[in-house]
C-alpha cells in the first residue's frame, strides 16, 4: 500500500535577507548553480580548501555502493587542519577556544597554545601505545581537555568514541567493549547545576564488569577536585602526564578514509550501533557548511554551539568545523540554567558573541520562563542564530528572531543526524528568504526526496519519507563491526538511496519541512498525522511553552491524538486545566482541522528529554496508553516521568 503522511500546516510569514548582510555574505546564490552543474567537481574544490599532504585525483568511489570512498586516494591529517596551518598562516594568535566554566571559572587558547596543547597529548598517547586504528575512549565533561582529546587521537591517526558525560557505566561499558578501547580518557567529576558529578567512578564501574577488557589505561583529568579511587599502573593524571610531555610533534598524512571516530547513536537497545565515520570527507563537508551555513568571518566573529561534544553536533559544529576554519568560539560547561536562569545571555554579553548555535528545546524553554530573562542582557553582538536537533515550531522560531535576535537576525534552521556527519538541509543567510519552522533547502553538492513507501516521489504539498539521493562526502560509512547492520538500517528500503527515518514534506516552492521521526506519525481515522505539526499548532497558542504529541491506541479511530503540554510562567494562572484543555483542543482543530483535535491534553511542568535536548515521546506514549513507563535512563532529570506518572495517576 502507498502511504503518505498529511500535510496539514501552512505558515505566510517570509524574511527576505537584507541589503547589508547580502553584501558581505560569504557565499552567493551561484553557489547552488556551481553545485548543481558538477556536484563532484563542486566537491571535489571544497576539499581543496584543506591541506593535504598527499593531493587526491579520484572524487569519489561509488562500486562498492552503499560503502562510499570519498577523495581515498589522497592523505592529510585532520588535527594538522585544525591547527598547524592556521599557526603557520600567521594565526597564531587568533583566540581558538574561550571556555567558560559552570562555576565561573574561565580559559582561553590562541591557537597556537591549543596546537601546543594537543602535541603534549599525542605525545602522552603515544607513550602509552596508542597508534593508528587504535580505539580511545574519552569520557569527558565539556571542557578544553575534550577537543584537545580528540584532536590528538586524531593527530595519531586513532579512532575516538567520544561517550557523553551523563551516561551510565553500563552504557559506558558496552560502548568501551564494542570498540575495544585501549585507552579511556576521563575526569574526577564535571559541574553540573552547581554540583560535581563524578565520572572516574563510572569507568572503575564499567572497567570491574567488563571480564577481558581491552583498555590498559585510564587518564584522568583534574576538574570537580572529588576523591577518586585510583589503580595503580593503570590510571595516569592527565597534568601530570602533559608536564612530562615533549610539545614537538610532527603531524603524519593519513589516508582520506582513515576511520575518524566512532559515535553510538543515543538510545539505543541491545548491541550499541557505532556509527563509523571517515576522515577527508567528513572534514570536507563540516568546514564547509560551517562556514557556509553560519556565514562565517573567521577575522571578526566569534561563534558558539552549545551542544556537547558527546553528541555529533559536538563532533561537527565544537571540535572540527569551526577549528578546520580557523575560527574563534566560546565553549561552556554547564547548563542554561545554572547559576541563574541569564547565564547564556550573560555569557553572550561577556564575549561579544556573533554566531549562536542551539537547540530548539533550549529556545522553547526560555520561552516557558519568559522575556525578561534575555532582554536583561545585551544581546545586539548576534548576528546569525542557527538551530539543530529537531523541527522548530514556527512560534517558537519568531520568539527565536524576535527576543534573542533583536527582531532582524537570520536563523538557519539545519537538518541533519549523527549518520549524515554534517548538516544537510538549511537556509543560507544572505542568501535565502526565511520561512519560520522550515528547514528550506538542500546544502550545495546534496540532493534530497520526498518518497512514498513504493519510492515514487510525492510532490509538491504532501508528505513522505524523506531520503538522500546522492552519495555526500560526510556520509556514515558504517556501523562498527556490523556491515549488514548497516545495509540493513539504512539502504535496504530504497537500494542506493539513504533513507533518514524521518518524514518530510515540499511546499509549492520545492522547501522542505521535516515532520520529525516517522515512528512518531500517527494513523487516526486513516489519516497519517505528523507529531511535528501538531505541537506546532499547539505552541502557537499565548499560553503554550512547549508541547510534545503521541498517537495512542483508540478502538474508534485507531489511534487517538495525546498531548503533553508545558504552559508558560506567565499564563500559570490564566486558566484551570480543564479549560486549558478546551481551548488548545479548539485551537488545534481551527489551526489544521478537526481530524488533528487531541482526545485529550495534559498539563505537566516538564517534558522527558535527552540530555542532548530530544523529547522521549515513547515515554509519553507509555503514560497515554496506561503501560509501565519504559527505561528512563538517557533522560537528563529522570524524576520528570515519575512527576507526569504521579500527576495523572
Amino acid at each position: 500500500m502507498v502511504t503518505r503522511i498529511d500535510n496539514l500546516m501552512h505558515e505566510s510569514r517570509r524574511f527576505p535577507p537584507t541589503v547589508e548582510f547580502i553584501a558581505d555574505s560569504v557565499v552567493g546564490p551561484e553557489i547552488y548553480a556551481a553545485a548543481a552543474a558538477d556536484r563532484l567537481a563542486f566537491w571535489a574544490d571544497q576539499a581543496r580548501t584543506l591541506h593535504w599532504h598527499k593531493p587526491f585525483t579520484r572524487t569519489l568511489d561509488w562500486e562498492d555502493a552503499p560503502f562510499a570512498k570519498w577523495f581515498d586516494d589522497g592523505a592529510l591529517n585532520v588535527a594538522y587542519n585544525c591547527l598547524d596551518r592556521h599557526v603557520l598562516a600567521g594565526n597564531g594568535d587568533r583566540v581558538a577556544l574561550y571556555f567558560e566554566g559552570e562555576p565561573g571559572d574561565s580559559r582561553s587558547y590562541t591557537y597556537a597554545e591549543l596546537t601546543a596543547e594537543v602535541k603534549r597529548a599525542a605525545n602522552v598517547m603515544a607513550g602509552l601505545g596508542i597508534v593508528q586504528g587504535d580505539r580511545v575512549a574519552v569520557y569527558l565533561p565539556m571542557i578544553p581537555e575534550a577537543v584537545i582529546t580528540m584532536l590528538a587521537v586524531a593527530r595519531l591517526g586513532a579512532v575516538h568514541s567520544v561517550i557523553f558525560g551523563g551516561f551510565s557505566s553500563e552504557s559506558l561499558r558496552s560502548r568501551i567493549d564494542d570498540a575495544s578501547a585501549k585507552l579511556v580518557v576521563t575526569a574526577d567529576g564535571g559541574y553540573r547545576k552547581g554540583k560535581v558529578f563524578p565520572l572516574k567512578h563510572a569507568v572503575d564501574a564499567a572497567l570491574a564488569a567488563g571480564t577481558e577488557s581491552s583498555v590498559e589505561h585510564v587518564l584522568v583529568v583534574k576538574r570537580g577536585g572529588n576523591e577518586v579511587e585510583w589503580q595503580h599502573g593503570r590510571d595516569l593524571w592527565w597534568d601530570e602526564e602533559m608536564a612530562a610531555a615533549d610539545v614537538e610533534h610532527e603531524a603524519m598524512p593519513f589516508p582520506a578514509e582513515n576511520p575518524l571516530f566512532i559515535l553510538y547513536t543515543s538510545g539505543t537497545t541491545g548491541k550499541p550501533k557505532g556509527v563509523l565515520h571517515t576522515s577527508g570527507g567528513y572534514l570536507t563537508q563540516t568546514s564547509f557548511t560551517h562556514r557556509a551555513v553560519f556565514d562565517l568571518h573567521p577575522e571578526t566573529d566569534i561563534y558558539w554551539c552549545t551542544a556537547d561534544v558527546g553528541w555529533i553536533t559536538g563532533h561537527s559544529y565544537v571540535t572540527y568545523g569551526p577549528l578546520a576554519n580557523g575560527a574563534t568560539q566560546v565553549m561552556y560547561e554547564g547548563t542554561p540554567d545554572s547559576p541563574h536562569p541569564g547565564r547564556w545571555w550573560e555569557i553572550i554579553q561577556k564575549y561579544g558573541v556573533t554566531i549562536l548555535y542551539t537547540a530548539p528545546t533550549a529556545i522553547r524553554s526560555f520561552m516557558k520562563i519568559g522575556r525578561h530573562i534575555p532582554q536583561a542582557f545585551d544581546l545586539s553582538s548576534l548576528r546569525v542564530l542557527g538551530s539543530v536537533g529537531e523541527p522548530i515550531n514556527p512560534e517558537a522560531w519568531i520568539w527565536y528572531r524576535d527576543i534573542i535576535g533583536g527582531g532582524n537576525t537570520p536563523i538557519v534552521d539545519t537538518w541533519w543526524q549523527t549518520e549524515t556527519g554534517a548538516i544537510m538541509l538549511s537556509a543560507l543567510p544572505g542568501v535565502t528568504t526565511l520561512k519560520p519552522g522550515a528547514a528550506q533547502v538542500p546544502i550545495p553538492g546534496i540532493a534530497i526526496e520526498v518518497l512514498d513507501e513504493a519510492g515514487t516521489d510525492v510532490g509538491l504539498n504532501s508528505g513522505g519519507l524523506l531520503v538522500v539521493s546522492e552519495p555526500w562526502p560526510s556520509m556514515i560509512r558504517g556501523i562498527w563491526g556490523d556491515p549488514e547492520r548497516f545495509v540493513e538500517t539504512y539502504w535496504e528500503k530504497f537500494g542506493t538511496k539513504y533513507f533518514a527515518g524521518d518524514g518530510a514534506r515540499r511546499d509549492h516552492d520545492g522547501d522542505y519541512w521535516l515532520l520529525g521521526r516517522v515512528d512518531d506519525v500517527m494513523n487516526v481515522s486513516g489519516h497519517r498525522l505528523s507529531t511535528a505539526e501538531i505541537e506546532s499548532a499547539l505552541v502557537s497558542h499565548p499560553m503554550v511553552a512547549e508541547a510534545a504529541v503521541v498517537g495512542a491506541e483508540d478502538e474508534a479511530t485507531g489511534q487517538a491524538v495525546v498531548a503533553f503540554v508545558v504552559i508558560k510562567e506567565s499564563q500559570a494562572h490564566a486558566a484551570t486545566a480543564d479549560e486549558a484543555s478546551t481551548l488548545l483542543r479548539a485551537h488545534v482543530a481551527e489551526q489544521i482541522g478537526a481530524i488533528a483535535r487531541p482526545k485529550l491534553v495534559f498539563l505537566v511542568a516538564e517534558l522527558p528529554k535527552t540530555r542532548s535536548g530530544k523529547i522521549m515521546r515513547r515515554l509519553l506514549k507509555d503514560v497515554a496508553e496506561g503501560r509501565e513507563v519504559g527505561d528512563t535512563t538517557t533522560l537528563a532529570d529522570t524524576s520528570v516521568m515519575r512527576i507526569i506518572t504521579d500527576k495523572l495517576s
